[in-house]
């Protein structure tokens, strides 16, 4: 069965980060532990309640897609033991889907995305202006349609509690330079277009993808954190996507849909989210998991 965790806690490692979902330890040689509660957030809120095994998921579909887009883009896996890291004592089945060991990198500040399909934010940009990012897209395109070609539509990285913004291609290279912003538009579309058609042959449109990159001390650059999961992605059943609405998708809409019906301002703290809903969440994640990597769970 799926483990649950709402929290890490590994006495004696460092802990630098607590994010919506994972928890990041500090290992020697500079080196990383990145552990992936099953804390759900919705509208930028962690809620209170976990779906349980989402973590585990989240882990075993990231280690997926990072060994089959290795030839594309380095990744900041390391192969290393996790019962070498972890402290003494600590229930090692706990954290054996849910945890890997990293290269420590220095992030780029920028959410990296690729979007093959006008949708979410990308759809209200263009209703507004007719362009993305600074893109001019064609006339007359329809909510969830497919774009002509996939385009590199980065944003910022916002505080916890706020929302990214989407931003120009300019904008990154005013940030990070010229150079590494080039090499990540193209490892984004790199990894996207290779993972969208290998998504279609099993059924399934990815509509967009944020990446998370970062560099070692030479300045080569990694693919890093999540990679193609359904809290990074739209992943859309094809045998029932149309143009002109929002699709069903593989992600946690059970629980924006539960959460609108509710008097509830979006802002923290969350309310708890009913059973069926953290029931029929975790059963999508799982659909999705089976469906793009054949892993069922235990």
């Amino acid at each position: 069965m799926p483990t649950t965790l709402l929290q890490s806690n590994l006495p004696g490692l460092e802990l630098i980060h607590r994010g919506k979902v994972r928890d990041v330890y500090a290992l020697p040689e500079s080196r990383l532990l990145i552990v992936a509660s099953d804390r759900l957030s919705a509208f930028d809120v962690v809620l209170p309640d976990p779906i349980p095994g989402k973590g585990e998921m989240l882990t075993q579909i990231s280690n997926f897609w990072f060994g089959k887009t290795a030839h594309l883009v380095p990744n900041h896996l390391l192969d290393v033991p996790l019962a070498d890291v972890l402290p003494a004592g600590t229930d090692l089945k706990l954290y054996e889907k849910r945890a890997v060991v990293t290269r420590r990198l220095k992030p780029v500040p920028v959410e990296a995305i690729a979007r093959g399909y006008i949708i979410g934010s990308g759809w209200k940009d263009y209703q507004a202006t007719g362009s993305l990012c600074g893109i001019k897209l064609p006339a007359g395109l329809k909510q969830a349609q497919q774009l002509p070609e996939p385009i590199f539509t980065p944003s910022t990285k916002a505080a916890v509690g706020d929302h990214d913004e989407n931003v120009s291609f300019n904008a990154v290279v005013a940030a990070v330079g010229a150079d590494l912003a080039e090499q990540v538009r193209e490892a984004t579309l790199s990894i996207y277009k290779w993972a969208a058609a290998y998504a279609a042959e099993r059924g399934i449109i990815i509509a967009d993808t944020k990446f998370e990159f970062g560099t070692d001390e030479t300045g080569k650059l990694y693919v890093m954190d999540e990679m193609l999961t359904p809290d990074s992605s739209r992943f859309w059943p094809a045998d029932s996507y149309q143009v002109g609405i929002s699709p069903p998708s593989y992600d946690k809409q059970f629980v924006r849909d539960y959460l609108e019906t509710l008097d509830w301002n979006k802002k923290a703290p969350g309310p708890s989210v009913p059973a069926n809903v953290i029931a029929a969440t975790s059963a999508k994640y799982a659909e999705a998991l089976q469906r793009l990597a054949d892993i069922k769970l235990d």
